[in-house]
């Protein structure tokens, strides 16, 4: 009975992800004219929906790890962390904002400081703007978006017995009957295809920041074939790392990933501007503090809201349609910890680290600006090749080829950690949430994965899937909202002593 029931999901989670791999390579531009269709009405007709729940989710995960209900701990009362809290933030860290923060912790504070909202670029009031904003998209609204789902599994599966699938979320609303039924295997449909698209989307953009730093360091061409060689040998290794479990494969690399990161940060430290990091870091946390209601429900009624859907509207439903993923990874290797310890960790701890990762290497970018050395026109040339713009900004410093090189050699780590843990996350989910998925099924998604991303590569570009995997997603604003009504209901259940 329980083989039909993984079977099930399984299946029709592939039949899925190929119908969509298929129309959007073989037909790409209809693909593309439909994906786009959708997501534009979603972002401006249902914007207000994704400002409104994602703060939401913040208020709640802080609400919930200060209240009385913040001792209880992911299991039996006598459990203890299967990992080192170290281990544990690299693990997460790694699989929540993976090539991401590469990716964009020099492009994304320049594109804000040439052309911000409302004011004139490259100014010191640009500056300000910029680190605020990055702050904003990169601190704490991700992390507790991730956090709802990651709690809500952590609790039902080590609390409570039940399977790792998000389904299980819902048995206190509706019934195991429920959660058995239709709706639960859509639940755990969607939340694989979600996977699935986001993973992909990532694995792509990993691999043209790669080929664009060899590139530029060492004149490796930036071709099609070049991209499809790299995606082949991180595949091996990815998969390889997935198949040897948590322990013994995603640990040991995101634990090299976290020295790493930090070694590129104590490194862009002494070569770049330290006092303006630091002023920027400083004056940034007070912005961000100061304004925070304000930017997170911020929506221009009569005006012109393209920044904001462009920018604040697509990372939030871009979190969102991480958080099956994220959510379900953090909650396997949450075991034994509080509550109070797993928001504090998931939440408050990785934002912290984002936020000083933007001071450091936003700043490199927009000092060069402010002092003059770049003119806001290269510097706007520069965010228009995000995958680029850290190795132009870092060429302008000493050091700044050993900085490319670090950077690469991180960016391939981070591409490791985002791509096994959601392998893994791939194969619990179709497993019918067995913590230990067996090694058939990780192969089946990593080679899923790679080959996705190779066709959409060869179609022609990985923006037409991000865009339907943020769409898939819309539906994750409501079971998350109905996910944090059914965590409520279960803990109210439990005697606090």
């Amino acid at each position: 009975m329980n083989k039909k029931k993984k079977n099930y999901v399984f299946i029709i989670s592939l039949i899925l992800t190929a119908i969509i791999a298929i129309w959007s390579i073989l037909f790409k531009n209809s693909f593309t004219v439909v994906s786009d269709k959708i997501f534009s009405i979603l972002t401006v007709d249902f914007g207000w929906s994704y400002l409104l729940s994602v703060t939401g989710f913040v208020i709640f995960s802080i609400f919930i790890a200060f209240s009385k209900y913040g001792k209880i701990k992911l299991g039996a009362d006598d459990s203890v962390p299967e990992y080192k809290t170290v281990s544990w933030f690299a693990m997460l860290f790694g699989a929540g904002m993976g090539v991401g923060l590469v990716f964009w912790g020099i492009a994304e504070p320049l594109s804000h400081f040439v052309a911000p909202l409302g004011m004139e670029g490259g100014t010191p009031e640009a500056a300000d703007f910029a680190i605020r904003t990055s702050f904003t998209h990169w601190g704490i609204h991700p992390w507790a978006t991730y956090s709802v789902i990651g709690l809500a599994l952590a609790y039902f599966q080590y609390r409570k017995g039940k399977p790792a699938l998000l389904s299980s979320i819902f048995e206190p609303l509706i019934g195991e009957k429920g959660v058995n039924g239709p709706l639960g295997k859509c639940i755990d449909i969607l939340a694989i295809f979600a996977t699935v698209a986001g993973v992909t989307t990532s694995l792509g953009l990993g691999v043209k920041q790669i080929n664009s730093g060899i590139n530029y360091l060492f004149g490796v061409p930036e071709t099609l074939l070049i991209q499809i060689i790299i995606i082949v040998i991180f595949s091996v290794i990815y998969i390889w790392s997935a198949v040897a479990g948590v322990e013994k494969g995603i640990k040991k690399v995101s634990d090299m990933n976290l020295y790493l990161a930090f070694g590129l940060m104590v490194v862009a430290v002494i070569v770049g501007p330290r006092l303006a990091m630091i002023d920027s870091f400083t004056n940034g946390i007070g912005q961000y503090i100061g304004n925070f209601f304000g930017d997170s429900f911020y929506t221009n009624t009569y005006g012109d809201n393209d920044w904001v859907n462009e920018w604040r509207i697509f990372y939030w439903s871009w979190w969102i349609a991480w958080a099956p993923f994220v959510g379900a990874f953090i909650a396997r290797i949450s075991k034994g910890r509080t509550i109070r310890e797993f928001i504090l960790g998931v939440v408050i701890a990785p934002a912290i680290g984002s936020m000083v990762w933007f001071a450091i290497f936003g700043t490199l970018g927009i000092d060069l600006g402010i002092k003059g050395v770049l003119s806001t026109e290269i510097l706007a040339s520069i965010t228009a090749a995000p995958e680029t713009a850290l190795f132009v900004v870092m060429e302008q410093y000493p050091l700044g080829s050993i900085l490319s090189i670090i950077s690469i050699v991180l960016i391939c780590t981070f591409f490791v950690t985002s791509a096994n843990s959601g392998t893994f996350v791939l194969s619990m989910l179709s497993s019918n949430g067995n913590l230990n998925p067996p090694n058939s099924k990780k192969i089946v998604w990593g080679v899923v994965q790679s080959s996705l991303a190779i066709g959409l590569l060869i179609a022609g570009g990985l923006k037409p899937l991000q865009t339907i995997s943020i769409i898939a997603a819309f539906p994750f604003i409501f079971i998350m909202v109905f996910a944090c009504i059914s965590m409520v209901k279960a803990l109210k259940q439990e005697q606090i002593k």
